[in-house]
């Protein structure tokens, strides 16, 4: 991932309103490993239910503003990131909502998917896995999640910013 600054990631912010994006807290931009990145994604301290999501379509930044369920799923149970593709504890997945860009959301309308609690799913992806002749080589499958991760972002921005 290409790095980003701060005004880069609030000029991408597609779902939210001036104010909001102004009130926006960022994280520690200059902490971010971005060659390790698909996208940048953190929660709100100040407020726990929302999180941002901002990444590269072209060449260009696409941010959201996400609103994580205040329900969670029972306990004891798999969930799956449906970014990451990753099963694990069902409280380490939760269910984001995010507003449509433009009138559409102003007028109530979400998209919304399940995504790792963190938003880490760049650094789960790239836990290797381990190295056997039955499988492909690890850096391989790093490679691939990857990829699929990405698309996966994209799809998911892409359905947000549509208009109709």
């Amino acid at each position: 991932m290409k790095p980003l600054t701060e005004s880069d990631i609030r000029r991408s912010i597609v779902n939210a309103s001036k104010g909001e994006i102004q009130r926006m807290p960022l994280p520690g931009l200059h902490e971010v490993l971005w060659d390790e990145r698909e996208y940048l994604g953190w929660r709100d301290h100040g407020a726990p239910l929302r999180g941002y999501l901002v990444h590269w379509v072209d060449d260009r930044p696409v941010g959201i503003v996400l609103r994580a369920s205040g329900a969670s799923m029972r306990p004891g149970i798999s969930a799956m990131c449906s970014l990451c593709r990753t099963p694990q504890p069902s409280d380490q997945v939760a269910l984001f909502s995010a507003a449509r860009a433009g009138q559409s959301g102003r007028d109530g309308n979400t998209v919304g998917t399940y995504i790792c609690a963190d938003l880490a799913c760049s650094l789960i992806i790239r836990i290797m896995p381990p190295a056997s002749p039955m499988q492909p080589n690890p850096a391989e499958v790093v490679a691939k999640r990857a990829e699929g991760l990405l698309t996966r972002v994209q799809n998911f921005t892409a359905d947000i910013m549509k208009t109709a």
